[in-house]
């Protein structure tokens, strides 16, 4: 599975941001899918799932209300819709596949909120 982030940038406190990312080489119906992030000099951390079907989403306490991830098998792409979007949250994001034991990462997109 080869997953490609798309959609970072930069943008003022308060805006919004919409991540988007396609998987390739293998449909990921059967994959939760995912992402988290990594600010300079942090470890990764957790930001939002969702299940294979889409009917379980699960999200970091610092985004609940903020970030909606959705998923269309259809296409094979899973996207993180930002909104009110803060300093805290700039962070390079990785979106993520995961099937039992079995882990795929995209390669990272750069988001920056400027204050």
């Amino acid at each position: 599975v080869q997953l490609q982030a798309s959609g970072g940038g930069l943008v003022q406190a308060g805006g919004s941001l919409r991540l988007s990312c396609a998987a390739s080489g293998h449909t990921v119906s059967r994959y939760a899918m995912g992402w988290f992030r990594q600010a300079p000099g942090k470890e990764r951390e957790f930001v939002a799932a969702i299940s294979s079907t889409g009917g379980s989403t699960n999200y970091a306490d610092s985004v609940k209300g903020r970030f909606t991830i959705s998923r269309d098998n259809a296409k094979n792409t899973v996207s993180l819709q930002m909104n009110n979007l803060k300093p805290e949250d700039t962070a390079v994001y990785y979106c993520y596949a995961k099937q039992e034991s079995a882990r795929y990462w995209g390669q990272g997109t750069q988001v920056t909120v400027s204050s």
